[in-house]
């Protein structure tokens, strides 16, 4: 059997979504896997044993309809026998249709369900054992795999010995101690109605260096070098004295090998939390007040990761506002989100996987 999973998107949603590839490729025998992603997220499903062939999906078909037209004509050929659209949106819509697959499955749309032969309706609320996002794409799953009982762990991200090498030579050339903890924080969110206001993310690093000597190293692209001095600027001295701004990783997949070697990721949530999970390191993150919690957290019930929403703290500020009102007032809502709603939060988390190691 012959499948494609489409997911354009963001890492955390590619990374998410390889667990439909790997619960594919474990129960159905002889099965080929295909993979549609955007290129700038291939660097996270390098080496994945459960993807047989990745797809790109480039600029430039978003750029030119000819080239798009090119690309669903190509994609016609592969004869798939199953499509699973989890992106959903007109790209993908094309792209199941062009295919011809018999069996072509994605969630419920009043303009597109035509195009599928099965569709989910997405859950948005409601008790969850491993996320939202992840239980509506099992449920994906369910018109070819009906009476299998999915044990779901977090995706994987696979390095090679080499890289993770490479990452700690890199690491020692820019004289990070290894003697004591090695902290990646997600300084800058995706967006700025993603970002916890800059001094407010200063001063929950005056926290952490407060509890011991740490390495800081910055998640950042060269692009966002001015804010990220701004946060650097706005630190106390003592906490400057152990940040490392000059440690930049060039591409994804150096970031992926330097993030192999550090004892937890801290900061914005996004996909470099999404990242971390899949390294097995833990991490403590700050999501966006307009973003639902329970719809985007992954494995809410594993301990070694902690996330905080303005919602845990002072739901009031958030009751009776939709998402669109919400991500309107994002930066106002952010101004209600200090530090000290979740220091105790942080420094149990800080404890329990950073300074008692």
């Amino acid at each position: 059997m012959k499948i494609l999973v489409v997911q354009q998107k963001m890492i955390g949603d590619v990374l998410t979504s390889t667990i439909l590839c790997e619960h594919l490729k474990k129960n159905i025998p002889n099965s080929q896997i295909h993979y549609l992603i955007n290129t700038n997220t291939e660097p996270v499903v390098t080496n994945n044993p459960y993807i047989d062939q990745v797809v790109l999906f480039k600029p430039e078909y978003r750029d030119s309809k000819l080239a798009f037209y090119n690309f669903l004509k190509s994609i016609s050929k592969e004869r798939y026998d199953v499509v699973i659209d989890v992106y959903s949106k007109l790209e993908s819509n094309l792209i199941t249709l062009f295919s011809g697959a018999e069996t072509k499955i994605s969630y419920e749309k009043w303009y597109s369900k035509f195009i599928y032969t099965h569709t989910h309706i997405y859950v948005r609320s409601g008790e969850t054992k491993v996320g939202l996002a992840i239980e509506n794409r099992l449920a994906l799953l369910r018109p070819i795999l009906p009476e299998v009982n999915f044990i779901v762990q977090p995706p994987q991200i696979y390095l090679t010995q080499q890289e993770k090498d490479e990452a700690k030579i890199f690491l020692e050339e820019k004289s990070v101690n290894f003697s004591i903890p090695i902290l990646m924080i997600n300084v800058l969110g995706s967006s700025a109605n993603k970002t916890y206001p800059l001094p407010y993310m200063a001063q929950m690093l005056d926290e952490i260096a407060q509890q011991g000597k740490v390495n800081l190293l910055f998640n950042y692209i060269p692009s966002q070098l001015e804010e990220v001095k701004k946060v650097y600027e706005l630190c106390a001295p003592e906490t400057q004295a152990m940040i490392l701004l000059d440690v930049f990783a060039p591409s994804l997949r150096t970031f992926l090998g330097l993030l192999s070697h550090c004892n937890a990721l801290l900061g914005n949530e996004g996909g470099a939390v999404n990242m971390a999970k899949a390294l097995n390191i833990p991490a403590f993150s700050i999501f966006s007040p307009w973003i639902t919690k329970v719809a985007w957290e992954t494995f809410p019930n594993n301990k070694v990761n902690i996330a905080v929403h303005l919602e845990d703290f002072l739901p009031h500020h958030l009751e009776g506002k939709p998402v669109k009102q919400r991500k309107k007032e994002a930066a106002n809502l952010y101004n209600y989100f200090v530090p000290d709603l979740f220091t105790d939060r942080l420094q149990q988390f800080l404890e329990a996987e950073i300074f008692t190691h």
